[in-house]
């Protein structure tokens, strides 16, 4: 057994604790972060043998998994009680980790590297994803892999005017801001951020406040590695120096060619046939697999010269340039709400879809049990890249899906003003360049199509940029599918024209500087407005009426003892309501009772049988009954389900009656007004004082 090490500091307030050498001891390095009681462990292993055949990618996987005993819980399902594949929420906790990571390790370094976090222990308070990351931070930085970490996480919120540090659940629940920022000593490497419509130069604060906050994380982590970390691979990216040149001697002046092509289709196809004619040069598969890496280096570096050196694009557009963009709504003839966001190649399909209370989705993590009523999906299709492939949701589309989710959770209504569950499907149709971002522009548009009452419309842009060695940048506005290839970073901002609603930043370089991302906020507001300018000239605001096809909800507040009067034994009688008006019922613990259907009557009907069930006879008031019994002196009328009352026989007419049955029979429907209620509690109806009054 190791000698077991142990590090700690404290971290907002709270202390972080740092043990290596327990646990996993044939992993490569393996240790556990504790952060008030919640604990991870991660693992960190890679391959030692050399794998055959030319690489040019890392094949780095990091797994975040979350163990349902981690918060003393025993999964909800009656038929599994393993945890199986991981839920949405991990596979998002996985991306945030290996986003920051993955360009820190260098260029070249391709061996399969495995990390894999392990939730042991949840406290329900401190974010087990901030563990995860600095785990991962310090586990590679103790390994012997080549990487150029650490990197530092901290979580910020916003209430009342003031950050707070790595906020508890409670006050992330009312914070107008969950921000999520990853640095180095010097740079950002990620930021993660949904928030209220806040304006901007706040959301940069923020951002500057936790990346220094994170600082004195960094050091911590310094500090141990100094003292337990191995010693690192010798490693040093090397080229091919004679297949290098064989492809830019003979395809330089050809790549020069492809600059001048702006439209990505005759470029992508001139692309394909010189890649195919190079190739054709080589008759070894390694090689042919080289060359073409080296293709791409070369096509790299003269995209990234033509920016940074003469100011250009390889679509012609200048740096602060939206594509075109066209929209459309209504586009589907049957849905609720449809929206087409067109921008350049990229072309999103969005289609809203709103149903009543009982489809929202219950979730059952290790976080505990929730539900949400609103849900947004994103397919992302091969055709879409004019590729074949396999269908399917990968973390690609649960990534982008839940970013256009959060751009838009801070302008939708309440539960209240609104009570439907939303969900939402982003199809890409077409991709170059940042289909999320044309997903929140066309969710947008079909959320508005469909009357959903949105506080403000939502637009999202994605940025770039290439730097040079001294420093220096240019920030791309609006950036296509080979700017993201062969760009610096992917910078996706979404927001109203009050403020932001979310942000995802990815870099493909060691980090950005607080200069360059206040250039990037500057630029891609800028081009954010002008994207919503062009939405809302097709649909100015969300529509008066929902969608004849979308079902009506309305809401009954009954007493919330009254509710097993409308369940009744069993569900007898909910059921028969059900059965008799087409409606479909959800009924809340405090009263609220959810009454949907797309048919008026049968919703009037129903509405109408409930507050027979509920409520209380009212003095004063004129019901519809039904005669359920004559007698001599007078007949016995229901007014409601189950209550009843005398219709005396002075009280039928103004004129003396003689005998009830001139007047009334069993099974007549009348109008009959309460006008009074005796001690003991007995309803006394009239039938002459429901006319109305000459």
């Amino acid at each position: 057994m190791k000698n077991i090490e142990k590090f700690e500091f404290d971290y907002a307030g709270r202390k972080l604790e740092v043990e290596v050498g327990r646990l996993a001891a044939q992993a490569d390095s393996a240790l556990t972060v504790r952060y008030g009681d919640t604990t991870v462990l991660v693992t960190v292993v890679y391959e030692k043998n050399k794998r055959d055949g030319y690489m040019d990618f890392l094949p780095l996987s990091i797994e975040y998994r979350e163990k349902m005993y981690a918060s003393g819980k025993i999964s909800g399902s009656k038929f599994v009680k393993r945890e199986g594949k991981p839920t949405d929420e991990a596979i998002l906790a996985g991306r945030l980790i290996d986003r920051p990571v993955r360009p820190l390790f260098p260029k070249g370094f391709y061996k399969e590297i495995q990390v894999i976090i392990s939730v042991l222990s949840y406290d329900g308070e401190n974010d087990p994803r901030i563990a995860g990351l600095i785990g991962t931070s310090l586990a590679l930085g103790i390994s012997e892999i080549p990487w150029e970490g650490p990197v530092g996480i901290a979580s910020l919120g916003l209430v009342d005017g003031k950050f707070i540090l790595n906020p508890m659940n409670g006050d992330k629940e009312k914070s107008e801001i969950d921000l999520t920022v990853v640095s180095t000593t010097e740079k950002v490497v990620m930021i993660e951020c949904q928030a209220n419509q806040v304006p901007q130069e706040k959301v940069l604060e923020a951002i500057e406040f936790a990346h220094n906050q994170m600082q004195v994380l960094n050091n911590f982590q310094k500090d141990i590695i100094s003292k337990i970390g191995k010693k690192k691979l010798d490693f040093v990216y090397k080229k091919n120096e004679e297949i290098y040149k064989k492809v830019f001697d003979g395809y330089s002046n050809e790549i020069d060619g492809l600059l001048a092509i702006t439209d990505k289709l005759e470029r992508n196809k001139k692309e394909f046939e010189l890649i195919e004619k190079m190739k054709a040069e080589f008759e070894d598969n390694d090689e042919k697999a080289e060359a073409r890496d080296y293709f791409d280096q070369i096509f790299h570096k003269k995209v990234r010269e033509l920016v940074l050196k003469e100011n250009k694009r390889i679509d012609g557009r200048k740096l602060n340039e939206v594509r075109e963009i066209t929209t459309e709504v209504g586009v589907l003839p049957r849905v609720h709400g449809s929206g087409l966001f067109n921008r350049g190649y990229t072309q999103i399909l969005n289609i809203a879809t709103l149903a009543n209370p009982s489809m929202k989705l219950l979730l059952d993590t290790m976080e505990g049990e929730s539900e949400r009523r609103y849900m947004h999906y994103y397919n992302f299709p091969p055709f879409s890249t004019g590729e074949t492939g396999r269908l399917g949701t990968g973390r690609r589309e649960i990534g982008h899906g839940a970013l256009a989710e959060k751009a838009l959770i801070p302008v939708l209504p309440s539960e209240e003003e609104f009570p439907y569950t939303i969900r939402l499907v982003s199809e890409a149709l077409s991709s170059d360049g940042s289909t999320s971002m044309g997903s929140t522009c066309a969710s947008t548009l079909s959320l508005m199509d469909a009357g959903v009452p949105i506080k403000a419309p939502v637009s999202g842009i994605a940025m770039g940029i290439m730097t040079e060695e001294d420093g220096s940048f240019k920030v791309l506005t609006d950036i296509a599918g080979i700017e993201d290839h062969f760009g610096e970073m992917d910078f996706k901002i979404t927001g109203t024209v009050n403020g932001i609603t979310a942000i995802q930043l990815d870099v493909k370089n060691h980090g950005l500087t607080m200069e360059m991302i206040k250039q990037t906020f500057e630029d891609g507001k800028t081009g954010r407005l002008h994207i919503l300018s062009k939405m809302l000239e097709t649909i100015p605001a969300p529509r008066k009426e929902l969608s004849p096809y979308a079902p009506r909800i309305e809401v009954l507040n009954i007493n919330p003892e009254k509710i097993k009067d409308v369940i009744g034994p069993g569900g007898k009688m909910i059921n028969k309501i059900i059965d008799e008006t087409g409606v479909e019922i959800d009924i809340e613990q405090d009263g609220r009772v959810f009454i949907s259907s797309v048919d008026p009557i049968g919703m009037e009907k129903a509405k109408e049988i409930i507050k027979g069930l509920t409520e209380d006879p009212e003095v004063g008031k004129i019901y519809h009954g039904k005669v359920i019994k004559i007698m001599d002196f007078g007949a016995f009328v229901e007014i409601m389900p189950g209550i009843e009352g005398l219709v005396h026989i002075s009280e039928i007419d103004e004129k003396r009656v003689e005998n009830v049955t001139d007047y009334l029979q069993e099974g007549q429907e009348i109008d009959v007004k309460l006008f009074q209620i005796d001690d003991m509690g007995r309803l006394n109806l009239s039938i002459k004082r429901a006319k109305p009054q000459n």
